[in-house]
C-alpha cells in the first residue's frame, strides 16, 4: 500500500522555523519530522511514499537524495574523486517526490498526484506535521472492513489551557489542561480509495471542506477512534514538546 504525505505548506504559524526550510524539515531530534512520520508507517510495513511538495519542495528532494550518504560510513579518495560505501544506513524506503505547487491546496495536492494512485485498492494520507503512535494496520483493516469510501482518524485533541470546574459562581477544581472539549477532530492517518479523487475539482479544493463534507453526507466516511497519543506540529510550543518527549525517552510515537 502507498503512503501520500501533504508536505507543501508554508507552515506560517511556526515562522520562527519556516522561514528557511518547509514545515516538514524542521527537525525532531536529529531526524526531520517528516522522517519520524514516515517511520511510523514503515514500522507497520507501508514504505513506499508519495510526498507532495510545494513551498521550498526542492529542499525535501535534496534532503532525500542525499540521504543514504549522511546515513552512510563512506571513504573518500580525493587523488581519483572515488566514495566506496562502507557501512550503507539507508531506509528500505520508495519515495516518489512531485511537485504539486507553491499555493496549491490539501485537495489539490491529492488530486495533482492522482495518477499515481489510480490502481491502488485503497492509499493512506496523512499530513506533513503531525504524529501519532496509531496503529497503521489496524486502521486499513478497519477502512476494509467498513468498505467505504474513506477512514479518517478521530483524535481528541490535547488541552492548551486549563479549566476552571464551576457550580454556578463557585470555582470547585482547577482542571489542569483537560483533553478536548467532549469532541474529537480530525486527525490526519487516512485510508482512502481512488474514487475519492472524483470529488476534487482542481487545485483551489480544500480537502477538509467539501470532499470531506460531500463523503459525510454520502454515507462514505468512516472514523476510525484513536485513543493513544497525537500531536500536531503547528507551533514552537508543539515543538519544544516533542523534543523533549523524545529526548526523555517518551515519545509514544517512536514504535521501531
Amino acid at each position: 500500500m502507498k503512503a501520500v504525505i501533504l508536505a507543501g505548506g508554508r507552515g506560517t504559524r511556526l515562522s520562527e522555523e519556516t522561514t528557511l526550510r518547509p514545515k516538514p524539515l524542521v527537525n525532531i531530534g536529529d531526524k526531520p519530522i517528516l522522517w519520524h512520520i514516515m517511520k511510523i508507517y514503515a514500522s507497520h510495513g507501508v514504505t513506499d511514499f508519495i510526498i507532495c511538495l510545494g513551498y521550498r519542495g526542492w529542499q525535501i528532494k535534496e534532503y532525500f537524495l542525499n540521504y543514504a550518504l549522511h546515513a552512510s560510513d563512506i571513504a573518500v579518495d580525493l587523488g581519483s574523486g572515488q566514495v566506496e560505501v562502507l557501512r550503507p544506513a539507508a531506509e528500505p524506503w520508495r519515495i516518489a517526490l512531485i511537485d504539486t505547487g507553491e499555493d496549491t491546496q490539501t485537495g489539490g495536492r491529492l488530486r495533482r498526484v492522482g495518477h499515481l494512485l489510480q490502481d491502488e485498492a485503497a492509499f493512506c494520507m496523512t499530513y506533513g506535521d503531525g504524529v501519532a503512535d496509531v496503529d497503521i494496520g489496524r486502521l486499513i483493516a478497519f477502512h476494509r472492513e467498513h468498505g467505504c469510501a474513506a477512514t479518517v482518524t478521530s483524535v481528541t485533541p490535547p488541552g492548551r489551557f486549563g479549566a476552571l470546574a464551576r457550580q454556578g459562581s463557585r470555582v470547585q477544581a482547577f482542571i489542569e489542561k483537560p483533553d478536548g472539549d467532549g469532541g474529537t477532530i480530525n486527525g490526519g492517518f487516512f485510508v482512502l480509495s481512488p474514487k475519492v479523487l472524483e470529488r476534487i475539482a482542481d487545485d483551489a479544493t480544500v480537502w477538509e471542506q467539501e470532499p470531506l463534507r460531500s463523503l459525510a453526507r454520502d454515507g462514505q466516511l468512516q472514523a476510525y477512534d484513536h485513543k493513544g497519543f497525537w500531536q500536531p506540529m503547528d507551533t514552537l510550543r508543539d515543538r519544544d514538546q516533542l523534543e523533549y518527549l523524545l529526548a526523555s525517552g517518551q515519545a509514544p510515537w517512536r514504535s521501531w
